[in-house]
């Protein structure tokens, strides 16, 4: 019985949890002594932020039934809502040694390991929970995610090589836009290995002196040879002369490089806007989520910005949580203006929604800003 994937707020990795509703089929084939009711127990305690009395229950359970994976799986789950990573990562290690065919534990070590940095290890675990099942959609979405992790540290390390590389920027811009990303790479220490010095000669034994040979008779002095006439220099050879249809084609060559430069740091912006929106949003600070959109946002028919705002304010403040995704982003700009559809994922204590979003933005003051907000097909 697998646990359904929810995304975490925290770092956009996918991981299998407990807390959501417990469905039958995934562990099948595997002898799993844990009965529902135990298992139904610790969930929903689980669910209910109950963390010391779930584990308490998954302890109880697992001292008479040790070998049980859905509970150890629990209990990897329980350790980490309790921010216990190190005790969580020895759960599901020892899970997908003692059952290597499940795909879930290599899931949640990878999420796991993204948290503490460990993006290569993360990458390792991916593998081998596609390798178990080819079909495990959450597992190629992590794995695009720590790719996206690793990109953006190679783009940040380019940065780092030369200032002033404007497509590295981008890249680097957008990824962290997608991702959620607001770190940067890391400078690694190199060891260096100091060379042996090199071995003393051993000193040469003194050379006996060489009895001194005979004078030679002085031979006669050859003639000395005419001096040859001299060449002539070669004529300088005149600099051809620069083709001006070629000099054309590299200038708008050169031009085109920086108009998509530009386009792409424009995109860039365009999403970190629409990214920051979100952030806010998940983050209830109505403040934030409000001075995202301009004075002249266009507000639905019959209301005032203040009953508009005054609802939305109502609206975010009565939830325990939020939290907002966007995917799938596709991003125009026209002079100070810009269009992004996309995939909007609304999740909070109370509703869930996944629907297409349009938004309408706005250059005002140096700032993208919302002017209007409607669905998308």
């Amino acid at each position: 019985m697998p646990f359904a994937p929810r995304r975490t707020i925290s770092s956009g990795f996918r991981r299998t949890l407990g807390r959501t509703v417990i469905v039958a089929g995934l562990l099948a084939g595997l002898q799993l002594p844990a009965m529902a009711d135990d298992l139904a127990d610790v969930s929903q305690l689980l669910r209910a932020g109950q963390h010391a009395q779930a584990l308490s229950k998954a302890d109880a359970y697992l001292s008479k039934n040790p070998r049980d994976p859905q509970m150890r799986f629990l209990k990897g789950v329980i350790l980490t809502e309790q921010n216990k990573p190190n005790e969580a990562i020895d759960i599901f290690t020892k899970l997908t040694k003692d059952y290597p065919s499940l795909p879930e534990p290599y899931n949640n070590l990878a999420v796991l390991y993204a948290a503490a940095g460990r993006y290569d290890d993360a990458r390792l675990a991916l593998d081998k929970a596609i390798r178990t099942n080819p079909t495990y959609a959450t597992a190629y979405e992590n794995l695009g995610d720590v790719h996206a992790k690793l990109a953006s540290q190679a783009y940040d390390k380019a940065l780092q090589l030369d200032h002033n590389n404007a497509g590295a920027k981008s890249k680097l811009t957008m990824i962290r836009t997608l991702v959620g990303n607001t770190t940067g790479g890391t400078n690694p220490q190199v060891a260096v290995v100091a060379a042996a010095p090199a071995k003393p000669e051993p000193p040469k034994a003194e050379a006996k002196p060489e009895p001194k040979p005979e004078p030679k008779p002085e031979p006669k002095p050859k003639p000395e040879p005419k001096p040859e006439a001299p060449k002539p220099e070669p004529k300088p050879q005149a600099e051809p002369k620069p083709d001006p249809k070629a000099e054309q084609k590299r200038r708008e060559a050169e031009a085109k490089r920086e108009a998509k430069a530009k386009a792409d740091a424009e995109r860039a912006e365009v999403l970190a806007a629409v990214s920051h929106w979100a952030k806010q949003w998940s983050e209830r600070d109505v403040k934030g989520y409000l001075n995202a959109y301009s004075n002249d946002f266009t507000l639905p028919a019959g209301q005032s910005r203040k009953d508009w705002a005054t609802e939305r304010r109502a609206r975010i403040e009565d939830k325990k949580h939020i939290s907002v995704k966007i995917e799938s982003p596709q991003v125009s700009v026209s002079g100070n203006t810009a269009m992004v559809k996309f995939r909007q994922i609304y999740d909070s204590d109370t509703f869930h929604a996944d629907s297409r979003k349009m938004l309408t933005l706005v250059k005002q003051g140096g700032k993208w800003l919302i002017k209007q907000e409607r669905a998308s097909n």
